[in-house]
């Protein structure tokens, strides 16, 4: 064979053996590491090194990248071959081909497991594509998952309706698993499951199971540190076991059918729960240090219904889609929070309630530094301090020392909040920065701009509400803020909406 058909010869090679093709340059140029191997009569020359010294190397390659330098050298073949991390994918697996995609996929998955020796796989990760056969699936499963593997993730389209083989991580097989990680398909653990003694992270995804089932795989989980749920809608209920003692991080989000969560877990860190409100019972919290909550009335739970025992909280995350009742006074409670946000989302609040109220917070919070409060709103319907110039509301109550900095996004002329910033002001005798934001657009220009590029667009009701809640400012609170606050006021953007207004 003459010298110029070798790198030909390599390229089909690398197709037909590994099922990923070494791609050239935009000029068709052969690549340095193909040339060495013509000059060398078809083999790349290597340095001398034991073989686990390069499958040490080559499993520090994206897998790509290792699958054409086996093209090239036999060193690198061999530990192609044992290459322990396997990323299938439509984006690894390219195809030139768009309507023979799933084929055209499922054909290098095929290649390339049957010629990789499947020991020593320590990550697998397959996101399939729409289309295809559960079949296949199983059979690359049977194939790559084997007692050793660390991270197994798998992602499938719903309408697959796939249900994941347990057996798989049954007598032994799951032993090595700290990872799992599964979108779209149903998990079905059972007693029959075992110990998943390594297993300290599980994240699932519009994955189909109930509580039972997963509380099946939670109670032989002993060394799971992080839970995370999201938009799983066959749980009704999820009970966390005493036996979890290292769980750290629980996040729960979008499950629709859930009522219940009670944790028995005592060493929990940080929890994150979004969906309707439920009942939580969170056992010891003693740990807990940053909490997220986003349902209906979470400011009123937060403040007056969570377990008190959270001494070493210090950050927390409040997002209400709409609250009725308004914060009532409570007495300290949160004795070392340091950071707050609270989120009143557009559009949810009913005239009744009252910004005002949540003053009351800054007494359960006694050592509170940082503040965050948006009260972005798609139509202004609280009182607006122009309707009703009476005198301003004054609460009696201890000075704040340990307040640095506050910021209140998409501010409105509304009463009560310009006597909540008032309030603010006046009291926090250690603040050094305010922050007022009028409503924003969602995409916004940058500076210097052009013609082509500006804000997106705001109905003319929120610009005059944006404009009204400016003249808030500057006449009720500017005048009240000492010298030593840095008062930081962020208008609507003028060049954008000016011919608007």
């Amino acid at each position: 064979m003459s010298m110029e058909r070798q790198p030909d010869r390599l390229r089909r090679r690398a197709h037909t053996t590994y099922g990923l093709v070494a791609s050239r340059d935009n000029n068709n140029k052969v690549s340095p590491c193909q040339q060495e191997a013509d000059s060398q009569g078809g083999e790349a020359q290597m340095p001398r090194l034991p073989e686990d010294i390069w499958c040490y190397i080559h499993s520090l390659m994206p897998m790509r990248s290792a699958a054409r330098a086996a093209c090239v050298s036999q060193a690198f073949l061999r530990s192609w071959r044992c290459h322990p991390n396997l990323t299938f994918s439509v984006r690894t697996l390219r195809s030139n081909k768009k309507e023979h995609i799933v084929r055209d996929f499922c054909s290098k998955v095929d290649q390339i497991l049957k010629r990789h020796s499947c020991i020593g796989i320590k990550k697998l990760n397959i996101q399939m594509c729409e289309g295809y056969c559960n079949s296949y699936l199983d059979s690359w499963l049977q194939v790559a998952v084997k007692s050793g593997i660390e991270e197994l993730s798998l992602s499938i389209p719903p309408i697959a309706k796939y249900s994941f083989p347990c057996s798989l991580l049954s007598n032994g097989s799951g032993d090595s698993i700290r990872y799992l990680d599964f979108t779209g398909c149903s998990f079905r653990p059972t007693t029959e499951l075992g110990c998943l003694r390594s297993l300290t992270k599980l994240h699932l995804y519009h994955v189909r199971f109930t509580g039972d089932e997963l509380g099946c795989l939670l109670s032989n989980s002993f060394a799971l540190e992080v839970l995370g749920i999201r938009y799983c809608n066959g749980i009704g209920s999820l009970k966390l076991p005493c036996t979890l003692q290292r769980l750290r991080y629980l996040e729960v989000l979008g499950c629709c059918k859930l009522g219940m969560i009670e944790s028995k877990a005592p060493n929990i860190f940080n929890f994150d729960y979004e969906g309707k409100r439920i009942q939580l019972s969170l056992g010891e919290t003693l740990q807990m240090k940053e909490l997220r909550l986003s349902f209906s009335g979470s400011v009123h739970y937060f403040s007056v219904e969570l377990p008190s025992r959270m001494p070493n909280l210090k950050v927390a995350t409040i997002s209400s889609h709409r609250e009725i009742i308004n914060t009532p006074l409570l007495h300290s409670k949160y004795l070392h929070l340091k950071s707050l946000t609270i989120l009143l989302f557009a559009g949810t609040f009913p005239p009744a309630y009252d910004y005002f109220s949540l003053v009351s917070i800054f007494d359960g919070c006694p050592s509170m530094e940082s503040l965050v409060l948006d009260v972005s709103q798609y139509e202004m319907e609280h009182v607006s301090i122009f309707t009703d110039p009476s005198e301003l509301r004054k609460m009696q109550g201890q000075q704040h020392h340990k307040m640095k900095s506050v910021k209140i996004q998409g501010f409105t002329s509304a009463k009560s909040l310009v006597e909540l910033t008032c309030h603010i002001v006046e009291s926090m005798t250690s603040l050094e920065c305010l922050t007022l934001e009028t409503h924003q657009s969602s995409s916004r220009c940058f500076e210097p701009a052009d013609k082509s590029n500006k804000c997106s667009p705001l109905p003319i009701h929120i610009l005059k509400e944006a404009q009204r809640g400016l003249l808030a400012i500057r006449t009720y609170i500017e005048p009240k803020v000492p010298a030593m606050v840095k008062l930081h006021v962020v208008e609507t953007c003028r060049r954008c909406h000016a011919v608007e207004l």
